[in-house]
Protein backbone atom coordinates (compact mmCIF):
# COMPACT_ATOMS: atom_id res chain seq x y z
CA UNK A 1 0.00 0.00 0.00
CA UNK A 2 1.13 3.51 -0.68
CA UNK A 3 0.36 6.78 1.03
CA UNK A 4 -0.90 9.51 -1.24
CA UNK A 5 -2.51 12.89 -0.83
CA UNK A 6 -5.91 11.27 -0.38
CA UNK A 7 -4.84 8.64 2.14
CA UNK A 8 -4.17 4.95 1.60
CA UNK A 9 -4.23 3.44 -1.89
CA UNK A 10 -4.04 -0.22 -2.68
CA UNK A 11 -1.78 -1.50 -5.39
CA UNK A 12 -3.70 -3.66 -7.88
CA UNK A 13 -3.14 -7.40 -7.54
CA UNK A 14 -1.39 -9.30 -10.29
CA UNK A 15 -3.62 -11.73 -12.20
CA UNK A 16 -3.50 -15.31 -10.94
CA UNK A 17 -1.68 -17.87 -12.99
CA UNK A 18 -3.33 -21.12 -14.05
CA UNK A 19 -0.98 -23.05 -11.77
CA UNK A 20 -1.90 -20.84 -8.82
CA UNK A 21 -5.63 -21.32 -9.50
CA UNK A 22 -5.17 -25.12 -9.65
CA UNK A 23 -3.23 -25.01 -6.39
CA UNK A 24 -5.97 -22.91 -4.77
CA UNK A 25 -8.66 -25.36 -5.97
CA UNK A 26 -6.65 -28.32 -4.67
CA UNK A 27 -6.16 -26.55 -1.33
CA UNK A 28 -9.92 -25.90 -1.01
CA UNK A 29 -10.66 -29.50 -1.99
CA UNK A 30 -8.15 -30.84 0.55
CA UNK A 31 -9.65 -28.60 3.26
CA UNK A 32 -13.18 -29.85 2.52
CA UNK A 33 -11.92 -33.44 2.34
CA UNK A 34 -10.16 -32.85 5.67
CA UNK A 35 -13.28 -31.42 7.31
CA UNK A 36 -15.42 -34.38 6.27
CA UNK A 37 -12.59 -36.81 6.96
CA UNK A 38 -11.92 -35.27 10.38
CA UNK A 39 -15.55 -35.66 11.34
CA UNK A 40 -15.38 -39.21 9.94
CA UNK A 41 -12.35 -39.95 12.12
CA UNK A 42 -14.28 -38.81 15.19
CA UNK A 43 -17.24 -40.99 14.19
CA UNK A 44 -14.86 -43.90 13.58
CA UNK A 45 -13.07 -43.56 16.93
CA UNK A 46 -16.28 -42.95 18.90
CA UNK A 47 -18.03 -45.98 17.42
CA UNK A 48 -14.85 -48.07 17.86
CA UNK A 49 -14.59 -47.25 21.56
CA UNK A 50 -18.33 -47.58 22.12
CA UNK A 51 -18.41 -51.04 20.50
CA UNK A 52 -15.31 -52.13 22.42
CA UNK A 53 -16.74 -51.09 25.77
CA UNK A 54 -20.34 -52.22 25.23
CA UNK A 55 -19.65 -55.59 23.59
CA UNK A 56 -17.16 -58.40 23.96
CA UNK A 57 -16.06 -58.22 20.31
CA UNK A 58 -12.39 -58.53 19.51
CA UNK A 59 -10.56 -55.29 18.80
CA UNK A 60 -10.30 -55.67 15.01
CA UNK A 61 -13.95 -56.70 14.65
CA UNK A 62 -15.01 -53.63 16.63
CA UNK A 63 -12.76 -51.57 14.39
CA UNK A 64 -14.29 -52.98 11.20
CA UNK A 65 -17.79 -52.07 12.44
CA UNK A 66 -16.61 -48.54 13.27
CA UNK A 67 -14.94 -48.20 9.88
CA UNK A 68 -18.12 -49.24 8.07
CA UNK A 69 -20.16 -46.64 10.00
CA UNK A 70 -17.53 -44.00 9.14
CA UNK A 71 -17.60 -45.03 5.45
CA UNK A 72 -21.36 -44.35 5.28
CA UNK A 73 -20.90 -41.03 7.09
CA UNK A 74 -18.03 -40.04 4.80
CA UNK A 75 -19.87 -40.91 1.59
CA UNK A 76 -22.69 -38.56 2.51
CA UNK A 77 -20.21 -35.82 3.45
CA UNK A 78 -18.09 -36.21 0.32
CA UNK A 79 -21.03 -36.44 -2.10
CA UNK A 80 -23.04 -33.56 -0.64
CA UNK A 81 -20.24 -31.27 0.61
CA UNK A 82 -16.72 -31.90 -0.65
CA UNK A 83 -17.54 -33.06 -4.18
CA UNK A 84 -21.04 -31.64 -4.64
CA UNK A 85 -19.95 -29.86 -7.84
CA UNK A 86 -18.65 -33.04 -9.46
CA UNK A 87 -20.33 -35.21 -12.05
CA UNK A 88 -23.55 -36.64 -10.62
CA UNK A 89 -24.40 -38.97 -13.49
CA UNK A 90 -23.69 -42.62 -12.92
CA UNK A 91 -24.36 -42.70 -9.17
CA UNK A 92 -24.37 -46.51 -9.21
CA UNK A 93 -20.85 -46.55 -10.65
CA UNK A 94 -19.78 -43.81 -8.22
CA UNK A 95 -21.12 -45.70 -5.21
CA UNK A 96 -19.62 -48.98 -6.42
CA UNK A 97 -16.18 -47.39 -6.83
CA UNK A 98 -16.53 -45.59 -3.49
CA UNK A 99 -17.31 -48.85 -1.73
CA UNK A 100 -14.49 -50.65 -3.54
CA UNK A 101 -11.86 -48.06 -2.59
CA UNK A 102 -13.34 -47.77 0.90
CA UNK A 103 -12.97 -51.53 1.31
CA UNK A 104 -9.29 -51.24 0.35
CA UNK A 105 -8.98 -48.40 2.88
CA UNK A 106 -10.71 -50.59 5.47
CA UNK A 107 -8.13 -53.34 4.89
CA UNK A 108 -5.25 -50.84 5.15
CA UNK A 109 -6.67 -49.20 8.28
CA UNK A 110 -7.49 -52.42 10.08
CA UNK A 111 -4.36 -54.17 8.81
CA UNK A 112 -2.28 -51.70 10.81
CA UNK A 113 -4.41 -52.37 13.91
CA UNK A 114 -4.30 -56.13 13.32
CA UNK A 115 -0.50 -56.10 12.99
CA UNK A 116 -0.08 -54.04 16.16
CA UNK A 117 -2.56 -56.13 18.16
CA UNK A 118 -1.77 -59.67 17.02
CA UNK A 119 1.71 -59.25 15.59
CA UNK A 120 3.24 -57.23 18.43
CA UNK A 121 0.77 -57.80 21.28
CA UNK A 122 0.01 -54.09 21.64
CA UNK A 123 -3.59 -54.39 22.72
CA UNK A 124 -4.22 -52.01 25.60
CA UNK A 125 -7.01 -49.52 25.07
CA UNK A 126 -4.53 -46.68 24.51
CA UNK A 127 -2.39 -48.73 22.09
CA UNK A 128 -5.46 -49.85 20.16
CA UNK A 129 -6.61 -46.24 19.76
CA UNK A 130 -3.15 -45.09 18.70
CA UNK A 131 -2.83 -47.79 16.03
CA UNK A 132 -6.43 -47.32 14.95
CA UNK A 133 -5.59 -43.63 14.40
CA UNK A 134 -2.33 -44.47 12.56
CA UNK A 135 -4.24 -46.91 10.34
CA UNK A 136 -6.83 -44.24 9.57
CA UNK A 137 -4.02 -41.85 8.61
CA UNK A 138 -2.35 -44.29 6.22
CA UNK A 139 -5.69 -45.28 4.67
CA UNK A 140 -6.68 -41.60 4.30
CA UNK A 141 -3.78 -40.94 1.92
CA UNK A 142 -4.99 -43.78 -0.29
CA UNK A 143 -8.62 -42.70 -0.03
CA UNK A 144 -7.93 -39.07 -0.95
CA UNK A 145 -6.08 -40.11 -4.09
CA UNK A 146 -8.59 -42.77 -5.13
CA UNK A 147 -11.76 -40.79 -4.39
CA UNK A 148 -10.65 -37.68 -6.29
CA UNK A 149 -9.16 -39.69 -9.17
CA UNK A 150 -11.75 -42.40 -9.69
CA UNK A 151 -14.93 -41.81 -7.68
CA UNK A 152 -15.83 -38.11 -7.63
CA UNK A 153 -14.44 -37.18 -11.01
CA UNK A 154 -14.57 -33.64 -12.29
CA UNK A 155 -16.40 -33.10 -15.52
CA UNK A 156 -13.75 -32.85 -18.22
CA UNK A 157 -13.59 -29.27 -19.48
CA UNK A 158 -13.14 -30.31 -23.12
CA UNK A 159 -16.23 -32.52 -23.03
CA UNK A 160 -18.30 -29.80 -21.36
CA UNK A 161 -17.26 -27.22 -23.97
CA UNK A 162 -17.83 -29.65 -26.86
CA UNK A 163 -21.26 -30.52 -25.50
CA UNK A 164 -22.20 -26.86 -25.14
CA UNK A 165 -20.92 -26.08 -28.64
CA UNK A 166 -22.91 -28.95 -30.18
CA UNK A 167 -26.07 -27.71 -28.49
CA UNK A 168 -25.46 -24.19 -29.81
CA UNK A 169 -24.78 -25.53 -33.31
CA UNK A 170 -27.99 -27.55 -33.25
CA UNK A 171 -29.92 -24.48 -32.15
CA UNK A 172 -28.38 -22.38 -34.93
CA UNK A 173 -29.21 -24.97 -37.63
CA UNK A 174 -32.87 -25.24 -36.69
CA UNK A 175 -35.09 -23.47 -39.19
CA UNK A 176 -36.88 -20.56 -37.64
CA UNK A 177 -40.57 -20.03 -38.40
CA UNK A 178 -41.21 -17.13 -40.68
CA UNK A 179 -43.08 -14.26 -39.18
CA UNK A 180 -46.14 -13.07 -40.98
CA UNK A 181 -46.50 -9.42 -41.63
CA UNK A 182 -50.09 -8.24 -40.94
Amino acid sequence: MEHGSKGLRTVPKAPRTAARERLDRLTREAAKFGAVGGAGVLVNLLVFNLVRHVTDLQVVRASVIATIVAIVFNYLGFRYFTYRDRDKSGRTKELTLFLLFSAVGLVIENGVLYTATYGFGWDSSLQSNIFKFVGIGVATLFRFWSYRTWVFRALPAKEAVASAESILEAQAKKPRPKQRVP
